[in-house]
């Protein structure tokens, strides 16, 4: 039953909390990928070592999907039970935070092979780490330049996503490949990728050969092709091209934003086109607009915004709304949709109406909004779930829901997401009841302003200030903790609760700066050399510096870290300058970048008596002393 039955991410967490070590920790391989989701730090620290490494190998074999903070904590405990050379064995995005010291010389280009396939969006919040990363696996190919071979590129993977414009253009080719990886380009890298494509080097060939096939074999690429490159694709099959993409859009396997984006350059050329060879102007030359019409997945291309205003009437719009707005619209378009729906519905539009303009929800005002009648939690959720709603459309929404006697329930919490919070205004957090935000669970406010953020917490505290234990309350409140006190976290140190780096990162930075070193230390247990990883963080760089450096030095968190493995200098070449970060050049040297990246397991070099000091427990160091 425990391997069949499909468990959400809280149940399975729930399991993890209810005694995995006393109950089937024996039994890991008996437990599915849905249940080792739920993969808690404390619970699988009580783990003896064997079924601890049966635990991670179980990882990779179900493929459990984990969180950056669940596999901080994995690599921690992999450190501190000896474990990290079995790195074969373990999932990819789990080496990405790895202590990358304990990288052997001779294994590191098996080693960055595999952690490059990892999920590199797991280290947004640690871009001191992936930069690490990144520079080791580049000593460790022994600093190739520019021009990546096929070999390099193979081991590199999604890393050279973090790449200068100038690699993508003098690598090898299959470059291609490693940048269907990236979760994004900027704006230079897409302008590198269009110089390839347009030079013929891939395999894809030149432009006018590409065929529908080729085409989809660029994967997330294709939609970076710019307005001068369409131009030279064959125009059947670009328009087929295009079809597809709006039938993919509508049946909801593409993602709005990156489609939004192909449509605009898409149309860009088609647009240049139109205007050489049709009549400008208000009236509609390319026929009215019908129900057969909007069905056509090329409505777009035959139709401008200009044309879409002249040609589509009032009562076809009313009646073919849904499918009309089912088009990826270009902003212009959705203007003209707007201001038509406008003159039908002069007093607001009605409430069963709201439900299918969700794209459109951004251009309206706070009191245009103020005209609706939002009765049902199920359209609140309908119009911010499109997640194109803004800071005041989303105030106005729930403040009009709420005005009509509204309740803001867990269920509707959940909907609307933890980063849509911040958006509320105080009194609408104060309307939360907290049995609401109890069933909720864990929201991540994480990109929510200070003042919102200490809001929630007084809310969170209230919600979950029954809960039995400190560890358990610790396990509700942590996505809140970012607007805790200093008194709170000072009290929550001495619960052995060993805090993630990620939830570290998210407290108030005032309050961070009033923490001690051994206040920290305390909060972080076994996760404390974390805080290398987390150094570019303003507020833990700010605090680092502001310690006593002897004592973060014995922690492993001194100014001039030690040389990680493999050693640039037997390299013979400086690091290039042509690693980015968002953008930036560096042309500092090897031993500036590649820096001590340390986990728990850097603790080994601390003298016992500090850990004494701070009051941390001595039972896991000694045990790493032995090992």
């Amino acid at each position: 039953i425990i391997s069949e039955q499909p468990w959400g991410p809280e149940q399975a967490s729930g399991f993890f909390q209810q005694g995995l070590a006393s109950s089937v920790g024996s039994q890991v391989a008996r437990l599915s990928a849905s249940i080792l989701q739920g993969f808690q730090c404390q619970e699988a620290s009580q783990l003896p070592r064997a079924q601890f490494s049966s635990l991670v190998r179980e990882m990779q074999k179900q493929n459990a999907i984990l969180n950056a903070r669940q596999l901080s904590c994995m690599a921690n405990l992999l450190a501190l039970h000896n474990l990290t050379s079995d790195f074969a064995d373990y999932p990819s995005d789990l080496l990405l935070f790895y202590d990358l010291r304990q990288v052997d010389e001779a294994k590191c280009r098996a080693f960055i092979s595999r952690a490059s396939q990892g999920n590199l969006n797991l280290l947004s919040g640690l871009s001191a780490q992936k930069r690490e990363l990144l520079n080791v696996s580049l000593t460790c190919l022994g600093n190739p330049g520019t021009n990546l071979s096929k070999e390099d590129l193979s081991s590199l993977g999604g890393l050279v996503c973090d790449m200068e414009p100038a690699v993508i253009l003098e690598s090898d080719p299959h470059i291609i490949d490693n940048l269907k990886r990236c979760s994004q380009l900027t704006a230079r890298q897409r302008d590198a990728l269009n110089a390839l494509l347009h030079s013929g080097a891939t395999s894809l060939g030149a432009p006018g050969s590409w065929n529908l096939g080729r085409l989809w074999s660029l994967g997330p690429l294709a939609f970076y092709i710019n307005s001068t490159l369409w131009k030279m694709v064959n125009k059947e099959v670009s328009k087929d091209f295009f079809r597809d993409v709006v039938a993919r859009y509508q049946a909801g396997s593409l993602p709005r934003s990156r489609v939004q984006s192909f449509v605009d350059s898409f149309l860009a050329q088609e647009l240049s086109i139109s205007r050489a060879n049709q009549e400008t102007g208000r009236r509609c030359s390319r026929g009215n607009i019908t129900a057969q019409v909007i069905q056509d997945e090329l409505f777009m291309v035959r139709y401008d915004c200009k044309q879409l205003k002249s040609c589509l009437g009032s009562k076809v719009l009313k009646a073919n709304l849904n499918p009309l707005l089912q088009h990826p619209l270009p902003r212009e378009c959705q203007r003209v949709v707007k201001g038509k729906l406008s003159e039908i519905y002069p007093g607001g539009v009605p409430e069963d109406q709201l439900k299918l303009i969700t794209s459109l929800v951004y251009l309206y005002t706070n009191d245009e909004i103020g005209h609706w009648n939002i009765t049902s939690g199920d359209t609140v959720v309908a119009l911010l779930g499109s997640d194109v709603a803004m800071e005041n459309q989303t105030q106005a929404i729930i403040k009009k829901y709420l005005e009509l006697n509204g309740t803001v329930t867990g269920a509707l919490l959940v909907a609307i997401g933890g980063f849509r919070l911040c958006w509320m205004s105080p009194w609408q957090i104060e309307a939360i009841r907290p049995v609401e935000l109890r069933w909720a669970g864990a929201l991540d406010i994480s990109s929510c302003a200070q003042d919102r953020k200490d809001d929630l917490y007084e809310k969170a505290k209230e919600a979950f200030s029954g809960s039995n234990g400190t560890i358990t309350y610790y396990h509700y409140i942590r996505p809140y903790l970012g607007g805790a006190p200093v008194e709170d976290l000072k009290h929550l140190s001495r619960a052995n609760i060993s805090m993630d780096i990620d939830t570290f990162t998210s407290l108030n930075p005032e309050v961070l700066q009033n923490l001690s070193l051994s206040n920290v230390a305390k909060l972080l247990g076994r996760n404390v050399g974390d805080l290398w990883k987390a150094r570019s963080n303003p507020a833990v760089s700010f605090w680092l510096q502001s310690q006593n450096q002897s004592a973060l030095a014995a922690l492993g968190l001194e100014d001039t870290p030690k040389q990680l493995r493999p050693n640039p200098a037997t390299t013979g070449k400086p690091l290039p300058t042509w690693i980015t970060d968002k953008g930036h050049k560096s042309s500092a040297s090897p031993s500036e970048h590649i820096t001590l990246a340390a986990t728990s397991g850097c603790c080994v070099l601390a003298p016992l008596h500090l850990f004494s000091a701070l009051g941390l427990p001595i039972g896991p160091i000694l045990l790493m002393k032995h090992l």
